[in-house]
């Protein structure tokens, strides 16, 4: 794959955005040399903050292809109303490399990363940086690059594993083993806990704790970590890492009566959120403005699956009531979409952000971590403090495994549905209740649901524009 080199220009320092040239024709007059670009603290921030402004302006490609959409239709949870070729091919989990949103979900990523590489690469031999500064950019890089790995590995498995922005060596890269590349997650994590902030920095040598939620901090480094460590069945340090969290005073569960308000800027419950940049028409996030219907008499475009998520939720499931839409079609017709954003368009001060990382995706973390530790009686302790949040009675469940695993599966299937492939993942990573020697969940479910359903469509195709540009990479089965 040939991979893009940005070039800081003059516009990200100061207005945070980026130009795509190649380094090979030299730098335009309105481009800074990388040595201008973190020469000092402002301009150093503005390189870094530019990657979060760059993935904002393109949050409809991220909004539709990794946040909720895509990942949810591949899964059990939502279908589209309408006949669409590109959407479809997930839909019934027979992706082609041609697809669209397949070149997205590839493209992107490695389009942050290769930032991410130069925004490292020019921090470390920056010398006029404040130490604070300097800490937290690279830190907030590494990160960076690690969230969008994590993301690379679960939607293809194997992937180049890009630490420089040497394109020599970039386009040719082989495939690394994902063992690797999660190796390079952790360790990215690993130093960017080290030198984030504990607060929210809100400018250049500000550690605000009550700044907007819009720049990593180190509980998000340590969140990422924990889900990481939980892919990895690195269980009793997934327990620890989700246990910082959870322990830090600056992150409560929104009230089960003020569910609604859970995606909106800055909640009590957002680790890491994306703010919303240059949408227009008064669109707060992407997510809100493709779920909710237009009129209150609109059809949702984007329906939960009869039986499946429609069904999930129990009576009295307070997430049913907030984070659910009901849309009547018929006396004997009503379609669910899910309305966990509820501004579409709205005039003003911006009233929601993305949710990236929340709380109670911890205690979820927490909880399996210690199913897999056999330490059942915590796990259910976790499972019940979300069931509680949401209204719900408590579990008693008397560390009857099964149960336990049961349950836990339940609180994350109707906690995080929609939101970044959670339920797509967890298909994926846990294995067949059946016993069944390399079968995985998704093979319990998935054949009910959708005709040809095959083992090998847990990850997706390489684009064959990828396949085209770089001989030695190979194609998933």
């Amino acid at each position: 794959m040939k991979f893009k080199i940005y070039v800081l220009s003059i516009a990200l320092c100061l207005g945070f955005s980026a130009c795509e040239k190649y380094l090979e024709v030299g730098n335009p007059k309105n481009e800074l040399p990388s040595t201008l670009a973190f020469s000092d603290d402002k301009t150093a921030t503005a390189s870094v903050s530019g990657i979060y402004v760059r993935m904002n302006q393109l949050n409809y490609q991220f909004a539709n292809v990794l946040s909720m959409i895509l990942p949810a239709m591949s899964a059990d949870e939502f279908v589209y109303a309408a006949a669409f070729a590109t959407y479809d091919e997930f839909k019934n989990n027979a992706v082609l490399p041609s697809n669209s949103y397949v070149n997205t979900l590839w493209s992107q990523p490695y389009q942050y990363i290769s930032q991410a590489n130069m925004c490292i690469e020019g921090l470390e031999k920056a010398t006029n940086l404040s130490p604070q500064v300097k800490a937290q950019l690279l830190g907030e890089a590494k990160f960076i690059r690690a969230f969008n790995y994590f993301y690379l590995v679960n939607f293809f498995g194997d992937v180049p594993l890009l630490l420089t922005s040497d394109i020599t060596l970039n386009n040719v890269r082989q495939r690394d083993p994902q063992a690797d590349v999660y190796a390079a997650i952790i360790k990215d994590l690993q130093e960017a806990k080290a030198s984030l902030f504990d607060g929210y920095p809100s400018g250049v040598k500000t550690n605000v704790a009550a700044a907007e939620r819009i720049r990593p901090n180190k509980a998000a480094a340590s969140a990422l970590l924990a889900r990481t460590y939980l892919y990895t069945k690195r269980w009793a340090e997934a327990e620890s890492e989700a246990s910082e969290v959870i322990k830090n005073q600056s992150y409560k569960l929104v009230s089960a009566n003020d569910l609604e308000k859970t995606f909106q800027k800055n909640s009590v419950e957002s680790i890491w959120q994306l703010q919303p940049v240059n949408i227009g028409g008064g669109r707060n996030t992407w997510e809100g403005f493709l779920i909710v219907p237009a009129t209150a008499t609109a059809s949702p475009l984007f329906r939960m699956i009869p039986n499946y998520l429609y069904n999930a939720f129990e009576a009295g499931d307070k997430r049913d009531e907030k984070w659910v839409g009901k849309f009547v079609a018929s006396p004997t017709v009503t379609h669910k979409f899910p309305s966990k954003y509820k501004v579409r368009t709205a005039t003003g001060t911006l009233q929601e952000y993305t949710m990236v990382l929340r709380l109670a995706e911890q205690y979820l973390i927490r909880a399996e971590a210690n199913y897999n530790l056999k330490k059942f009686d915590l796990a259910e302790g976790d499972i019940n403090i979300i069931r509680n949040r949401a209204n719900l009675g408590s579990l008693s469940l008397a560390n009857n495994e099964a149960e336990v695993r049961k349950a836990l599966e339940q609180e994350r299937r109707v906690e995080l549905f929609g939101e970044w492939g959670h339920r797509w993942f967890d298909l994926r990573r846990w294995p067949s209740v059946t016993g069944t020697a390399g079968k995985t969940r998704a093979d319990d479910i998935l054949p009910a649901l959708k005709a040809g359903w095959k083992p090998t469509a847990i990850y997706l195709p390489l684009p064959q524009s990828a396949l085209l540009a770089n001989p030695n990479l190979t194609q998933n089965d």
